[in-house]
């Protein structure tokens, strides 16, 4: 048999060419508020031609492609040369404007925004235009849900099966289908994604904050991306309506959006029995207390401006939102680690958090204890269970080489970065923060800092872990071994 290669190639360009088109369109949806905002509103449009142009012209080239089902192995390299594709061409605005002249910095900007980091190289937002200001929000949003299920919603009406795709964008353990039909769950997924995000600028807004700043801070709290449009971040609205509309509603983006689905339903059973938000929830109010407590001890404040820093970088840092109400690495040393040690858990499964996920950290420590016991009753059987239902052995090894290999990249993230001329510290802050998606780190890229002080090689290695975390290292990692590219 004539060897052949596994790939639909037209059929990868071809959504590739939709993804730009949509790509192309939402930066069309930022043209007005430049025109409202009397500022120059032709990079904007450029951007948009020759993205659409780009797009149009892939679309053309493959037009008779096959319109047989992507195959798994197209899924994962449609997700991720599309968010590559998605960030080169989404820089294109920030260049043109001269906002970022430079392509590495605008590409990481453009990176941070879709992986829904927040890490930053400008180092006066409030100087750049709102129309570029609003695209850098509108990035982190569009990456929230994952452009790729967004996608899946509207592929199968252009003929095109997105299931594969679904796939590849949430690997490993996965939320429950809320709906038999993929674009059916994505369809829902998005209308609480949207009415989330409008509630809480509405809530914004009624708090104080003008239109443009709330519809920006909803973009990127539901996003857990924490952009801002203001250079201290949530900490120049130091009033406590605003920060706890952003506390909260960190929380709910950092939730799984399949329980909120069905907390909307009334199901609040279904809720308050899944074991994953149980943990969830009981930690984050454990750490705050910790950090509530040391806070009133080292500083002046009161209990309610104490609570309030302290629940608000908790769930900030919990939630990989990355907003910054107070200098956390300012309070005392044992809080620096202990914030370090938060940018490795991470929010939910099926919720727009970047992390290693609770859920993950669950079934290690479940499987750990577990393991003691198998050795004192070798012969037991022992499954580990997740809100009382045994999971399969699979997933399990499946979690355990998801944080082994987390470890190992973060490792090397680390010893690379700091061969670059970057202090270990902010190489470690660095590394964890891009791998995990949170923002801000410690040391040069606390949450007084940003990252435009890192060498040009160590922008391009953060965007990679960016991609890396973002995507759950197995979407980007099978694409570099050997056995993917195959023939049969």
């Amino acid at each position: 048999m004539e060897a052949r290669t596994r790939f639909n190639v037209k059929a990868i360009a071809n959504i590739l060419g939709i993804l730009l088109l949509m790509n192309a369109g939402f930066m069309l949806i930022c043209l007005p508020v430049s025109i409202y905002f009397e500022e120059d509103w032709l990079p904007m449009l450029q951007s948009a031609a020759i993205t659409a142009a780009v797009g149009f012209l892939l679309r053309f080239l493959t037009r008779k492609f096959p319109s047989k089902e992507l195959k798994k192995r197209d899924g994962y390299i449609v997700v991720t040369s599309g968010w590559v594709v998605m960030s080169i061409f989404g820089a294109l605005p920030f260049v043109l404007s001269n906002s970022i002249p430079d392509f590495t910095n605008a590409f990481f900007e453009t990176v941070s925004g879709y992986t829904t980091t927040g890490a930053s190289i400008l180092n006066d937002i409030e100087s750049v235009p709102k129309g570029i200001l609003f695209w850098r929000s509108f990035t982190q949003w569009i990456g929230g849900m994952g452009i790729i299920v967004l996608a899946v919603a509207i592929l199968p009406f252009l003929g095109i099966g997105g299931m594969q795709l679904f796939v590849a964008e949430a690997p490993g353990i996965t939320p429950d289908k809320l709906q038999p039909r993929i674009q059916d769950t994505a369809k829902r997924l998005w209308f609480i994604y949207v009415g989330l995000t409008l509630a809480e600028a509405i809530l914004l807004f009624v708090g104080g904050m003008g239109v443009f700043d709330a519809v920006n801070h909803a973009l990127t709290t539901m996003a857990t991306g924490g952009f801002s449009t203001k250079n201290a971040s949530a900490a120049h609205y130091d009033t406590p309506f605003i920060q706890y509309v952003l506390i909260l509603f960190m929380f709910l983006a950092g939730t799984s959006f399949t329980l909120t689905y069905y907390a909307l339903k009334r199901n609040f059973k279904k809720v308050f029995s899944n074991e994953e938000f149980i943990v969830y929830t009981l930690f984050t109010i454990a750490i705050t207390i910790i950090v509530t407590a040391t806070v009133m001890v080292v500083t002046d404040n009161g209990f309610e401006k104490s609570f309030r820093d302290s629940l608000f970088q908790v769930v900030s840092i919990i939630t990989t939102t990355g907003f910054v109400s107070a200098d956390y690495t300012a309070w005392a040393p044992f809080l620096s680690v202990l914030f370090f040690i938060l940018l490795l858990v991470g929010g939910s499964a099926g919720s727009t958090a970047g992390g290693v996920k609770v859920i993950r950290h669950v079934v290690l420590f479940k499987n750990s204890f577990l393991e003691l016991k198998r050795q004192l009753h070798p012969s037991a059987v022992l499954p580990v269970r997740i809100s009382g239902k045994a999971i399969d052995q699979g997933v399990v090894s499946n979690v355990l080489a998801f944080i082994m290999i987390y470890i190992l990249i973060f490792i090397v993230g680390v010893i690379l970065l700091s061969t670059m001329s970057v202090d270990f510290d902010t190489a470690f802050g660095a590394v964890a923060t891009s791998l995990g998606n949170v923002g801000p780190g410690i040391g040069d890229v606390g949450p007084l800092n940003n990252f435009y002080n890192i060498p040009a090689p160590g922008k391009w290695l953060l965007s990679f872990l960016m991609l890396l975390g973002r995507l759950e290292l197995f979407t980007v990692l099978l694409l570099l071994t050997p056995h993917f590219w195959r023939k049969n």
